[in-house]
């Protein structure tokens, strides 16, 4: 699996409380056929804490199966090492591409936990492994050496970082340092959509994306633009998400993103209990942001 250009991270659909296959399948049917470069299924936003190692499993071969020949990444997180490896089976057998680990714990880990748990998953995998930063939700920070050490693992392709910092200066700077710890050929990747511009244009060779789950297109646009190093192009794409980046910095990527998949007519359903839906008024945003967005891009 090559991990640079845009990778779409699929949302999960549910019905009832349980994910519903037949909508997973068709999401990521439409990814497939969409011109991204990779699929990710079970992300954040696809709510893989939420479901059980059967489900995920389950949803790991039906991405497969639906996604033809574009590669699948497949998260393979788990507070338990001994849960993370049966995913790695589990997902390896599946036919997934690659696999996506975030250090998820109910306790705090400690930096050498951390390590122990990438060595372990690693030991187990015949695919390509990518690291994935997520402190917001993992509640840990990696530093530079950590990156380095676990990039250096033989499995490691790329390395999820939670942002850059906007300026442009600062980010090209921070990915220049990236560069400069990590071994050759392991790819950087921005997620937090809110900076993909500034993170491609600073030289990263990935953006790994929620938004481009539901609206492949517009982020398409932006990421073909970003990674040809087009300022002008990457700015009034990005440009044309800035309601929708709003809203994820005021309420979070995972429900605004429900809230697209939802209004798109994905799916009923797409916050595992006991997440709850926006409210009203912000549903209305939503839904003014994609109007803006298509308005700007013509596409969805």
């Amino acid at each position: 699996m090559d991990f640079t250009g845009l990778s779409a991270f699929a949302p999960t659909p549910f019905v009832d409380g349980a994910p519903d296959e037949a909508a997973f399948r068709r999401i990521v049917g439409g990814l497939a056929t969409s011109g991204v470069d990779s699929i990710g299924a079970l992300g954040s936003t696809g709510h893989y804490a939420y479901l059980s190692l059967e489900e995920r499993v389950r949803l790991a071969r039906a991405a497969v199966q639906e996604a033809g020949d574009v590669p699948v990444l497949v998260s393979i997180g788990a507070p338990a090492t001994r849960a993370v490896l049966e995913l790695a089976d589990g997902v390896q057998a599946a036919g997934a591409s690659g696999v996506l680990l975030a250090p998820v714990s109910y306790q705090r880990l400690t930096r050498a936990e951390v390590l122990g748990l990438y060595r372990d998953a690693c030991a187990e995998l015949s695919v390509p492994l990518c690291l994935y930063d997520n402190p917001g939700t993992t509640g840990f920070t990696f530093d530079d050496e950590l990156y380095a050490q676990i990039a250096a693992l033989s499995p490691v392709a790329s390395v999820k970082i939670p942002g850059v910092p906007l300026g442009p200066g600062e980010a090209a700077a921070r990915v220049a340092q990236l560069r400069g710890v990590l071994p050759a050929g392991v790819s950087i990747g921005v997620s937090g959509d809110q900076s993909a511009a500034a993170g491609l244009l600073a030289g990263c060779d990935a953006w790994y994306s929620v938004i481009a789950g539901s609206l492949p297109g517009p982020a398409l646009r932006l990421a073909r633009a970003g990674l040809a190093g087009d300022a002008e192009a990457t700015r009034a794409a990005d440009a044309a998400f800035s309601w929708l980046w709003a809203l994820f910095t005021r309420r979070g990527s995972a429900r605004v993103a429900a809230a697209v998949a939802t209004q798109l007519g994905l799916g009923t359903d797409f916050l595992p209990r006991p997440l709850l839906p926006l409210g009203e008024a912000e549903q209305a945003e939503v839904a003014e942001a994609i109007a803006a967005l298509e308005a700007a891009v013509g596409e969805r």
